[in-house]
């Protein structure tokens, strides 16, 4: 059943993976393109902080573009967004329009995850979709770390990587605007504001904060601190992909250790080795022997799966009838989140020096570590008496959305067209 699946959407796997690419090349590009060019460090952490509130405003504003113009038509056209905003990096070389391209970047980019991800639920059924989801978040984040070695086939100072960039987005989306596959419509469904999912489950709420500012300050300034200790190019793509690689090898093993436990527990462990190898990259920086490599591979295997750990945790205190409603609420709060790491961090690179880049995500890690601890001990018992729900693969704002949870299920794919989508389909557009 599920390699019948699969097979069916294959155009969306190509397609995602290739975009995994150029997300994971275009963040680590500009922030070596950046400091080539003289940047301040609060510039560089200011631009990059506009790619994901332009995430989190796609994330929002998405739902209702595609009501207006059908699932097809908003994939072309936010297609074609992206691949304009990377060219434009190379034209206008400057801070101020280079936030703004980032801030369409991340808008495009969001959006079209919903409507990959509306796909995806609709080709699966129940039976099948948390492994799809997995696939389709492995596919993610091996692109992203596949992506940083794209940096070694030109010169970052040119302008040719950041056309080979355009061109695979818009290679991606040739697939998948070909297919016959319907696409469904989305539905809407009672909020859940965040004052009472912090009384539902706080350290989800709390914790999605922490971790997608986390995510957002190593892949906005990751290749900025890198550079700042003297990397050459093929190292820092090295460097950058590790501690992607770290997240995805680590995310499963964590998330199937946290069942039928407290994850809680799992959460303050994780968070803890987060720390320490975060103080500990501190401390080695760029060392000849390699050994930051590895701190890196661990840090972001302790660190990154965090990310899963806290939307399995929200998602067992909840009801079935605010799924949706805390999806958004957790997308909002992560994307704000997301949305000042970059920028903070950078104010501490700036007033302290690189190393202070792996401090400030030790004192992320610290906080996680206190606050699973702090809730552990004051609130024993899980809220929802109900079993454990099922792990799911994550990613973070950067590569897919948490909307997944508020897409329509259990119709099946005939049962579920938009009549947009047919019009945008057929031979006169």
């Amino acid at each position: 059943m599920l390699q019948q699946t699969v097979r069916s959407v294959w155009p969306l796997f190509f397609g995602l993976g290739i975009i995994g690419l150029c997300i994971g090349a275009q963040g680590s590009l500009l922030g070596i393109r950046a400091e080539l060019e003289g940047f301040d460090t609060r510039a560089t952490g200011l631009l990059m902080s506009g790619y994901y509130l332009g995430f989190l405003l796609g994330s929002l504003r998405a739902p209702a573009i595609i009501q207006r113009v059908g699932h097809v038509r908003a994939f072309a056209a936010l297609t074609a967004l992206a691949s304009m905003t990377i060219l434009v990096h190379s034209v206008l070389v400057d801070p101020w329009v280079w936030g703004l391209m980032r801030l369409l970047t991340g808008f495009s980019v969001s959006a079209i995850y919903v409507v990959a991800e509306s796909w995806l639920n609709q080709a699966a059924d129940n039976r099948t979709r948390g492994q799809l989801l997995s696939l389709y978040m492995i596919t993610m984040l091996a692109g992203l770390s596949a992506g940083q070695f794209l940096l070694t086939l030109s010169d970052p100072a040119g302008f040719e990587l950041f056309t080979l960039i355009s061109i695979l987005i818009s290679l991606a989306a040739i697939p998948i605007l070909i297919t016959a596959t319907p696409m469904p419509a989305f539905e809407s469904a009672r909020p859940v504001s965040i004052a009472t999912l912090y009384r539902i489950a706080p350290t989800g709420l709390v914790g999605s904060f922490l971790i997608n500012a986390c995510y957002a300050m190593v892949l906005g300034m990751g290749s900025v601190y890198a550079s700042r200790l003297g990397m050459r190019v093929e190292q820092i793509s090295l460097f950058m992909a590790l501690l992607v690689l770290g997240g995805m090898l680590l995310q499963w093993p964590l998330g199937r250790l946290s069942d039928g436990r407290d994850r809680r527990t799992v959460i303050a462990a994780a968070a803890g080795a987060a720390l320490l190898f975060a103080l500990a990259s501190a401390q080695v920086g760029f060392a000849s022997n390699h050994s930051h490599l590895l701190l890196a591979l661990l840090f972001g295997g302790s660190c990154f799966p965090l990310l899963a750990l806290y939307l399995a945790l929200t998602n067992d205190q909840l009801e079935a009838d605010q799924a949706t409603g805390a999806s958004s609420a957790l997308l909002l709060v992560g994307g704000v989140g997301a949305s000042i790491g970059p920028f903070l961090v950078s104010l501490s690179m700036d007033r302290w020096g690189p190393a202070s880049f792996f401090y400030s995500l030790a004192a992320i890690a610290g906080l996680m570590t206190a606050h699973a601890i702090y809730k552990r001990l004051t609130d024993p018992f899980p809220v929802s008496s109900d079993p454990p729900s099922p792990f799911q693969m994550q990613a973070p704002l950067a590569v897919g959305s948490v909307l997944m949870e508020s897409l329509p299920t259990g119709s099946e794919p005939g049962e579920r067209g938009d009549q947009a989508d047919a019009q945008a389909s057929s031979p006169s557009t």
